[in-house]
């Protein structure tokens, strides 16, 4: 790496924009002063920007890093530079020709998902639990001692965060720092009320919720537990458990509250004088499935995920399988890596509320396939082998047999796994070199195959990578024939009208970016090497609202994908990620569909299992196993419609248009029958707007 080389390419890329260093700090929220040393080969950009300085710059991080572009040719019709012509040329028709169908089937593999425990895919998304930092992580603020997020009750009570409850299991190499505490509360005068509650429970009418508490006390105490209006005047519904024991116990109740709240407050409330620990606080729904929303694993199984990679991504660097063998309110909450992978949702924390086995249970529930990443540098070899034991071993094996005890008879046959995640960024701890990888590798997937010999397994590095390549993939091609590459697009800035267009246009021309980075993979792996595209997406999507422009990237992506697979030998891919993070926009109340999450969803429906016809960016056609076609058709341009010619397939049996009248932010696609509009095998389809049609059999 050379700072000065990696400096002189940000000053030679951001001046080519035309940007000054004031306008490319602004896009990447950093001051120019930041900007001036990168260029002044003075420092770098942090770990967690670099993917985003990249993007922002139209090259890969590899790309940056060494501070050489790679010259690949840009030959999309979505390229930036050709403007007008490119509207015109949109606005020609589209003549779509029936063509009888090749012996090629649209992977299911392409139409595949990640679950990562990053920003609010899991807290305050996926996960059912209502309570936040319910095993009290971090420091007490106000100077009450009470957990941040909760309040206390009683003018005279004395708070402080005391001995653990939670704690991780001994011996298991963690570099991360975990935050294991109770909440020590003394009541010093009998009768006084004491206890700590929690503001913003959104809870329903009607709808029952199980609470669960774990404490210890000196003496029996008596607990109060109510869910109220903020201000605690109104009771919605009100219990009483009695804890007693020196030794942690937990407790369970129910609750049904009489009225709706968006607002409520959840108390736990006592008047014993004496001196009680609060180890743990859960309250989640009582029709929650592995403790995780319902609504939202419908919602999952309605986009039709058909691969789903877990626990990430960056967050694999933290995650050990063995916690999840805990009882869910004794695996202690530990930070990430990366800040901005948690914040501000858990302040910075994870705590480790779903394990291998709930993991399963989501994948068999919304009919996709589990694809597990490995932490091969903070686990051993003989302990990510015990993973894929547990996975997939008998009751014969120790962790077969283990799995076998807790309710888990048939093996879970997990065939894809990940030898870590994005080695060469440095996001991963362990040895980012090359070689270095490629031997911690080589003795994890030893390990795991001889578990489970069939296994398939991708190795991680920052592909496209020629260094990689010949010294880590080809050398590790004995034991993973798959490796991993990674594209996030460029996600507009919408700062001022008079850019709406080119920022919208320079989003979508990055699908050829994507398109470039795997054909130069493609030239230098080995042909039996294939390609898994497990995390792909607009850059940030997490932190801002979904819109149209990001459902046409994702149309043009999945376009491009499916023309692509075979040539290109892409093995899988996997959007990043499903829910509040492009396809799934999770609220307190309910759960909607983003445009990336119709075309996602609709796109999976109409073409998975088909045999391929004819495949571009801007049309794809298949026919399934009865000879009716299905075509999907992008108008990507900004402004100008597309007349699209379909005659030569005959009469339209299903014609459904996704349009909207803007692509700013938040915005997603209006759904319209079409299909008395389309009786001539015509159709004007409007700008920004995708085309479903499919035609009867004609044999």
């Amino acid at each position: 790496m050379n700072l000065k080389q990696t400096g002189e390419l940000i000053a030679q890329l951001r001046t080519e924009m035309g940007l000054t260093q004031v306008q490319l700090a602004q896009r990447l929220d950093v001051t120019d002063k930041a900007v001036s040393k990168w260029e002044r080969g003075k420092s770098l950009p942090d770990v967690a920007l670099l993917s985003r300085v990249a993007a922002e710059l139209r090259v890969s991080v590899v790309e940056l890093l060494s501070g050489e572009p790679m010259n690949v040719a840009r030959s999309s019709n979505l390229d930036e530079d050709d403007g007008w012509e490119r509207e015109a040329a949109q606005a020609t028709p589209l003549e779509l020709q029936r063509k009888d169908p090749e012996d090629l089937l649209v992977s299911p593999y392409l139409f595949g998902s990640n679950l990562e425990h990053t920003r609010s895919c899991l807290y305050t998304g996926l996960s059912a639990q209502m309570v936040r930092n319910r095993k009290f992580a971090g420091k007490p603020t106000a100077c009450e001692g009470c957990a941040i997020e909760w309040f206390p009750l009683g003018k005279r009570a004395v708070f402080a965060l005391d001995e653990p409850y939670t704690r991780h299991g001994e011996g298991y190499h963690m570099k991360r720092t975990t935050e294991c505490n109770s909440v020590s509360v003394f009541n010093p005068r009998q009768g006084e009320t004491v206890g700590m509650g929690q503001h913003g429970i959104a809870i329903s009418q009607g709808q029952p919720y199980l609470f669960g508490m774990v404490v210890k006390t000196q003496n029996p105490v008596e607990f109060a537990v109510s869910l109220t209006d903020r201000a605690g005047k109104k009771v919605y519904c009100r219990t009483t458990f009695t804890g007693e024991g020196a030794d942690w116990t937990r407790f369970e109740v129910e609750l049904t509250p009489q009225a709706a709240d968006p607002d409520a407050d959840l108390r736990v409330s006592w008047e014993k004088e004496g001196h009680v620990c609060v180890g743990a606080i859960s309250l989640l729904p009582k029709d929650h499935f592995h403790g995780m929303r319902r609504d939202v694993v419908e919602a999952m199984k309605e986009l039709g995920i058909k691969v789903l990679r877990w626990p990430g991504g960056n967050f694999a660097g933290e995650f050990n399988w063995m916690d999840g063998l805990l009882p869910v309110d004794m695996r202690a909450p530990f930070q990430s890596y990366l800040g901005l992978e948690t914040q501000p949702h858990t302040m910075g924390y994870d705590y480790s509320e779903i394990n291998t086995d709930d993991f399963i249970a989501l994948c068999r529930e919304i009919g996709a396939e589990p694809f597990i990443t490995i932490n091969p540098c903070w686990n051993t070899p003989e302990e990510n082998a015990a993973w894929v034991e547990y996975c997939n071993g008998d009751a014969s094996t120790p962790y077969g047999k283990l799995r076998v005890q807790r309710g888990h008879q048939e093996p879970y046959n997990v065939q894809l796994w990940s030898l870590g995640n994005e080695f060469g960024y440095g996001h991963m701890e362990g040895d980012n070199t090359p070689g270095g990888y490629c031997q911690i590798a080589l003795e994890n997937g030893k390990k795991m195959l001889e578990a489970s010999p069939n296994l398939s397994l991708c190795s991680s590095g920052p592909y496209p990578n020629k260094e990689w390549v010949e010294l880590s993939a080809k050398p590790l091609a004995g034991i993973s024939q798959m490796i991993s590459q990674h594209y996030y697009g460029y996600a507009p800035h919408y700062t001022d009208l008079a850019t709406v267009e080119e920022e919208y246009n320079r989003c979508l021309a990055s699908v050829s970016r994507m398109r470039d980075l795997i054909h130069q993979s493609r030239q230098w792996l080995e042909p039996s090497m294939r390609i898994s595209m497990d995390e792909w997406n607009v850059w940030y999507a997490w932190y801002r609202p979904s819109s149209v422009t990001d459902g046409i990237y994702a149309a043009l992506a999945l376009h491009m994908l499916m023309e692509e697979a075979e040539k290109s030998g892409i093995a899988l891919a996997c959007h990043f990620q499903a829910v509040n993070e492009g396809m799934l926009c999770v609220k307190p109340d309910h759960v909607s569909l983003t445009a990336q999450g119709q075309v996602f969803s609709w796109m999976n429906r109409w073409h998975v299992g088909n045999r391929l016809c004819s495949a571009s960016q801007e049309a794809v056609v298949t026919a399934d196993r009865e000879g009716r076609m299905s075509a999907t058709v992008v108008n990507a341009a900004f402004r100008r419609e597309k007349p699209v010619d379909f005659s030569s397939f005959g009469p339209c049996s299903e014609a459904v248009l996704f349009s909207s009248d803007t692509v700013l932010p938040p915005s997603s696609f209006t759904q319209a029958n079409v299909l008395g509009e389309v009786a001539a095998g015509t159709f004007q389809m409007p700008p920004h707007s995708v085309l479903f049609l499919r035609f009867p059999s004609m044999n």
